[in-house]
């Protein structure tokens, strides 16, 4: 696609995404910048005078074509995802320091819990992709998310272990179809060569949730736990509201076929398929370094440094704001690479954030250990995501994509279990040693996948 740049002083407009745009722009008249002076003078095909064109037009025209370069529904998904993840996570950063300070109990209990969600998770991940596949995205990501608001509501009134334990086993059977939902949908939406920026837009909108809401939540935690939960609740309400009325179902019809009559037929198709389950089971082992930062992370630093949740809350915060500043422009830049060579550099970043853990002793250098795991997070993410989207055919996209969304549960419930084992037989710093290990392994697996299985790079447009 053609490139051109308007350029006065040190102003570099640069114009990649609308040939149109500048086509109409160079045979129209001049450019001119803030002060109305020229910074370009192409020929002019017109003899009647028209205005001239400055770069705040250039700019809100190259907005308008971005908008217009994804459909409705996209920018539906965009809203809710963020919507939903404010609402959560008002709540989930804080989560272990809220259960082990109201029941008093030892670190491998409160990760034992996480290790319920994820096993339930994990075993309702086959039920799920299915019934994606077979009732649709639509009311499955409904169901998903106003269920999560009745759970952290009914967190707020549990009193014991086992209450938590059953709340917790429900979440992970139903929590987790919503965004294997969400991502089939997109799926379904957006073209293969337009999805690694596509996943890049909707985690943009997450993260910026995620900016605004630890750093809410840990205010609103420092007074009361309760309107945390009601909080949340009520922006998890509002996202299944918001889909009710507006989404439209986007399963396609080619589901229509023996694989829907037989949802559970497939999945042999799926652990046969050696490049898939190859780049899950090296996500997995990066995945395991990033739950033992999110669920261990904040009971550490203020159980053995005094921080408060408060503070803690600007650490998850830093994370989202770095994904929305840089994820877009990052993407541009290794979306050309090759997918195993990004992977392993973003797992390699995840092994050193969580190892610096253990050296760390204040509050600016744990803010500095995140800052590197969302460095790594910014490889990671959307390169993996869309690699399990574009080999996911149409009629298994839902299965394929839950499969993918196994990564994080199996994660969670071995990460922050081996973390919890570290911490209370050798030391809280074994911990954070233990996960840069696990991170090590997974970067010489996608090293020797480079090497010896290497994906070909998508095809990209843009």
């Amino acid at each position: 696609m053609v490139q051109s740049s308007f350029v006065s002083g040190e102003t570099n407009v640069r114009l990649s995404d609308s040939l149109m745009v500048m086509e109409f722009f160079i045979n129209r008249g001049q450019v001119t910048n803030h002060d109305s002076q020229p910074i370009l003078h192409p020929p002019t095909a017109f003899a009647v005078y028209l205005p001239p064109i400055t770069e705040r037009t250039i700019m809100l025209t190259s907005l308008r074509a971005r908008l217009r370069a994804y459909p409705f529904q996209f920018w539906l998904l965009f809203g809710g995802l963020f919507v939903s993840t404010l609402g959560t996570s008002l709540v989930w950063p804080f989560l272990t320091i809220y259960v082990k300070g109201k029941l008093g109990i030892p670190m491998t209990q409160v990760a034992g819990l996480m290790t319920i969600y994820a096993i339930t998770a994990l075993v309702f991940s086959f039920v799920g992709g299915p019934i994606i596949d077979r009732a649709g995205r639509k009311w499955t990501m409904v169901f998903s998310l106003a269920w999560t608001g009745v759970a952290f509501l009914w967190m707020n009134r549990a009193d014991s272990l086992l209450v938590f334990a059953i709340i917790m086993a429900l979440r992970g059977a139903i929590t987790p179809l919503y965004p294997v939902a969400a991502d089939a949908m997109q799926a379904d939406l957006i073209a293969p060569e337009k999805r690694i920026d596509a996943y890049a837009l909707t985690r943009m909108s997450q993260n910026a949730a995620i900016a605004l809401g630890p750093a809410i939540g840990g205010f609103l935690a420092a007074r009361s736990y309760a309107i945390s939960f009601q909080a949340a609740f009520v922006g998890l309400l509002l996202a299944a509201i918001l889909y009710a009325v507006l989404a439209r179902e986007t399963r396609p019809e080619v589901l229509e076929s023996t694989s829907v009559r037989d949802p559970f037929a497939g999945y042999g198709r799926i652990f046969g398929d050696k490049p898939f389950m190859n780049i899950v089971l090296g996500f997995t082992f990066a995945q395991m370094c990033a739950t033992m930062v999110w669920v261990l992370m904040g009971v550490y630093v203020t159980e053995n440094f005094s921080l408060t949740e408060r503070e803690f809350g600007f650490i998850p915060m830093t994370n989202a704001l770095m994904v929305v500043a840089l994820q877009v422009a990052v993407t541009a830049r290794t979306k050309h690479r090759q997918p195993q060579i990004v992977l392993a550099a973003g797992t390699f970043l995840y092994a050193l954030a969580v190892a610096s853990i253990a050296f760390g002793a204040s509050f600016w250098a744990f803010w500095a250990s995140m800052v590197i795991l969302t460095l790594g997070e910014l490889l990671l993410v959307p390169t993996s995501t869309t690699i399990a989207a574009n080999l996911a055919p149409p009629d298994m996209r839902g299965r394929y994509m839950g499969m993918y969304s196994i990564t994080w549960q199996v994660a969670a419930g071995i990460g922050p279990l081996i973390g919890g084992v570290l911490n209370d037989n050798i030391s809280p710093r074994a911990t954070w040693l233990g996960g840069g290990l696990i991170g090590l392994l997974g970067t010489l697996f996608f090293l020797y996948l480079a090497r010896r299985q290497p994906l070909p790079q998508p095809a990209i447009t843009g």
